[in-house]
């Protein structure tokens, strides 16, 4: 198991969650606490699952968990474009590294699901 932070999917969310500092940093003063803190929140969570997911045996519900809180992150952008607190361009910009993640997240799940579980030794 390598570091949580090398991973590809882990550079990605942190990217995600950079940009979505700048997002909330630059909406108007009636949203940036409902709607870009909420931005903000699920890309930290985000990234909190991932290391999770690294270092859990199971790692299948952390990877479930980390695409539900991705959607969340899409909804709100969606909301966040749609009100016009956000640029089409920025909002491309975060959807691309959401789609990025839920890929990996997938793959990555995949890829869990058909590797063997490895059991304890017995003596």
């Amino acid at each position: 198991m390598g570091l949580h932070t090398e991973l590809s999917i882990y550079k990605t969310a942190y990217d995600l969650l950079d940009v979505s500092t700048d997002l909330a940093k630059n909406m108007p003063r009636d949203f940036k606490a409902q709607i870009g803190g909420k931005i903000r929140d699920e890309c930290i969570e985000i990234t909190v699952l991932i290391f999770r997911a690294n270092t859990a045996r199971e790692k299948t519900q952390h990877l479930l968990d980390l695409v539900e809180r991705l959607q969340v992150a899409e909804l709100l952008l969606r909301l966040s474009v749609d009100k016009r607190l956000i640029s089409r361009p920025q909002y491309a910009k975060a959807v691309a590294l959401t789609n990025s993640i839920g890929k990996q997240a997938s793959g990555w799940k995949k890829y869990s699901a058909s590797a063997p579980v490895a059991s304890p030794s017995r003596r």
